[in-house]
């Protein structure tokens, strides 16, 4: 089957790392962590040069991207005659064939078009008008399983045409058969824990687990594991030039690197049908030996002495009353100044009154995307003993 050609292992190629908004410089430094070359910082990505088994390593290794694009093509567009017209200049024959399925996504950040969907159908009739015109006949679309994906973005009047290897997003590690409502974002949830500082031979705690996300990626990171362990394929495996033994390879080599130390992760959840789902989520990925659910209120939790970092992900207010939200919050500082001595916290919310409740001085306030809510991610500094819980002010972001 006829599909997407990409440069051998060993030629470089431009790619494009996707990400959230407020995680580019944690995804550029774990960029270069990873040995890519010709880094630069995007508006929700990284652009950089890397080889196939690059493209590879990166599709497996990155925590906190959600897509590994392969630019083919980049123009300026005026309208969406215009994009068609150009969309249909490019020698599709070179990534796909009648034969293969498509799917078309877009991402817009311009005045000249306002709908995705639309300049997604635009995109697919260019492509499917080429080879009918060419062969009679033309691909055929699956959105859920296509052979090849193809992703357009626009900014301003420049147009990108891409591939997309990544196949599902990133984020959908393939550990987590259980959530509830209004699930953490597993790429953000990493990107958390990385903007935190944590380091894994301190404790690490989620008082209000959830579905275990934070508690399971801490895990991954502790232990040296690739978020793309759990993943049942990715992209590229479809395209023509897929190296099967270049990918056993990287993977192989991943397992080599996995530090079976024991680390001290603790999640709780004051429901007890949460807690199960967490629980089940942590042996999905294999995990229950390193992460420890219980179920309790935070109020409740003694956490370990000798301090570590506590990360919360508290309701926001979007299905409790403000006044409910503000009496948590208060009680979430509380806790925090009577049994977290020595312990770095970091909270995300996007309900600001409620977070002014937590009567404590933010150190640093990041904003980061949950879902399509704009957040804070806030760090205090408890400290032990008579000092006070202050700390030279730190710029915020």
């Amino acid at each position: 089957m006829q599909s997407p050609k990409t440069p051998s292992a060993g030629t470089d190629f431009e790619m494009v790392a996707t990400t959230l908004f407020g995680l580019e410089e944690v995804l550029l430094k774990e960029l270069q962590k990873l040995g890519a070359r010709d880094l630069k910082p995007m508006k929700r990505a990284v652009s950089f040069t890397g080889d196939k088994g690059f493209m590879y390593k990166a599709n497996y290794w990155l925590r906190t991207a959600l897509r590994i694009l392969k630019p083919i093509a980049s123009f300026t567009v005026s309208d969406d005659k215009n994009l068609y017209d150009r969309v249909k200049t490019i020698e599709w024959k070179k990534y796909l064939n009648e034969n293969d399925l498509l799917a078309v996504s877009t991402s817009l950040s311009t005045d000249i078009f306002n709908h995705t969907q639309y300049i997604s159908q635009k995109t697919k009739d260019a492509i499917v008008d080429q080879f009918r015109e060419q062969t009679g006949k033309r691909p055929s679309v699956d959105l859920d399983n296509p052979t090849v994906r193809i992703h357009v973005h626009v900014e301003g009047n420049v147009c990108t045409v891409s591939l997309d290897s990544s196949g599902q997003p990133l984020f959908k590690r393939g550990y987590r058969t259980e959530v509830n409502l209004a699930p953490l974002n597993e790429s953000l949830a990493a990107g958390m824990i990385l903007l935190s500082g944590w380091e894994p031979h301190r404790v690490f705690i989620d008082p209000m687990c959830g579905a275990g996300t934070l508690c399971i990626e801490a895990a991954l990171i502790a232990c040296n594991i690739p978020p793309g362990y759990f993943r049942e394929n990715f992209g590229f495996q479809k395209w023509n030039d897929y190296d099967k033994d270049l990918f056993n390879t990287i993977t192989e080599s991943a397992l080599g690197k996995v530090n079976n130390k024991n680390f001290r992760i603790f999640g709780s959840d004051i429901s007890e049908s949460v807690v199960r789902k967490a629980k089940q989520n942590v042996l999905q990925a294999k995990m229950d030996d390193v992460i420890k659910i219980s179920t309790s209120r935070f109020e409740d939790f003694n956490p370990p002495e000798g301090g570590g970092v506590v990360i919360f992900n508290p309701p926001y207010g979007e299905r409790l009353n403000q006044t409910d939200v503000n009496v948590l919050y208060k009680s979430i500082g509380d806790t925090l100044k009577k049994k977290y001595p020595g312990y770095t916290a970091w909270i995300i919310s996007s309900n600001r009154e409620a977070v002014n409740k937590i009567g404590l001085h933010a150190t640093r306030k990041i904003s980061l995307f949950n879902g399509s809510l704009e957040c804070k991610f806030l760090r205090y500094e408890m400290y032990s003993g008579t000092k006070k819980q202050k700390s030279p002010a730190t710029p915020t972001e």
